[in-house]
């Protein structure tokens, strides 16, 4: 009864739209009806501002640090990966905003976060990394997504202290999101085909003003 409480529990904190919220109350805006639609930190970086983007941003990442740290605060012994994927759930389909969320990128960097810090170190540093080559988010969320989820697989064997044992459910559920994501991102891989997509102002693909 407890772990489902807990669950339901994660799954509402993934379901807070910080993005709207934070549209609304500071700026009289609801991020949904501007730029991409999404409640994301992508689109409120795009539509508020660089200072409300880094808020979101790291609203929608503590919501899956939270989630994911609920059976260690509650001392149960289960895998907090699943209270970190009901968050991720919540963020994607969030009760609180008709079920219409963003795209679980932050809110899965703060599952990984609450599950191991220096994995969570190692793992933004590959966001880093991409985003400045290809200065597209879209193209940076699904690359780190499949390095990711191979680094989950081999990590173990040639540096364990970034991530000390092979865990099956951290490689399943990096593999479930990696397609998740993808999905996700459908429209942006057209725009990727078609050069339309839009990039950030800086990196070595640079946005030309």
């Amino acid at each position: 009864m407890k772990v489902a409480l807990l669950l339901v529990i994660a799954y509402l904190l993934g379901s807070i739209p910080s993005g709207v919220w934070v549209g609304k109350l500071f700026f009289n805006k609801d991020i949904r009806q501007f730029g991409s639609n999404s409640t994301g930190t992508t689109n409120t970086f795009r539509v508020l501002g660089k200072k409300a983007g880094i808020a979101v941003l790291l609203m929608d990442i503590l919501k899956g640090t939270l989630a994911t740290c609920l059976p260690m605060i509650f001392s149960l012994s289960v895998n907090p990966l699943i209270f970190g994927v009901a968050a991720v759930l919540g963020h994607t389909f969030p009760v609180f905003a008709k079920f219409k969320g963003g795209k679980a990128v932050a809110t899965s960097a703060g599952m990984i976060l609450g599950y191991s810090p220096l994995f969570f170190v190692y793992s933004a540093s590959i966001f880093v990394i991409t985003l400045l080559v290809s200065s597209m988010v879209s193209v940076t969320s699904m690359v780190s997504a499949v390095l990711i989820t191979l680094s989950t697989i081999i990590l173990p064997f040639i540096w364990p202290a970034v991530l000390p044992h092979f865990d099956w459910l951290l490689t399943a559920i990096a593999a479930g999101l990696t397609v998740f994501i993808f999905i996700r991102h459908k429209e942006n891989i057209s725009r990727i085909k078609n050069g339309t997509e839009n990039k950030v102002p800086f990196g070595l693909n640079k946005k030309k003003e």
